[in-house]
């Protein structure tokens, strides 16, 4: 089990450089966690790239689906709390700490390129090259 950021889960569901190391990630561990955040964050990706021309409305709907198809079940709430102390005492974003914050809740990995939560949780944060 571990915690993938919503980057991770971009970089599997369109493609791009990093999507054979999601593609190996899956494989090596499938059971992926994400907090409930992952969904908007998901989102404003796939605007980003229905807007740069990326792939179509149509396309990013369908991506939208597929991603929140393989996710369901795997959503877990995180409490303020947790996030708030984890975000005052790093400097990181509330949103990049929800899911520190899940995976220290889950006791596993949380894998990301993010080099801020890479080198403020380093005992947490693991990047995806280095564990794919």
């Amino acid at each position: 089990m571990i915690v993938v950021d919503t980057n991770v889960v971009a970089y599997f569901w369109l493609d791009g450089e990093q999507t054979p190391a999601a593609e190996r990630l899956l494989d090596v561990d499938p059971d992926w966690k994400v907090p409930f955040l992952w969904r908007s964050e998901f989102r404003s990706v796939l605007a980003v790239a229905v807007k740069k021309k990326l792939c179509s409305l149509e396309e990013a709907i369908d991506v939208a689906q597929k991603a929140h198809d393989h996710l369901n079940g795997r959503e877990l709430s995180i409490g303020s709390e947790d996030v708030l102390r984890l975000a005052a005492a790093s400097g990181c974003s509330a949103y990049d700490c929800e899911f520190v914050a899940l995976a220290q809740r889950l006791r596993v990995p949380l894998i990301t390129n993010d080099h801020q939560v890479l080198r403020a949780f380093p005992t947490v944060a693991i990047s995806l090259e280095r564990y794919a």
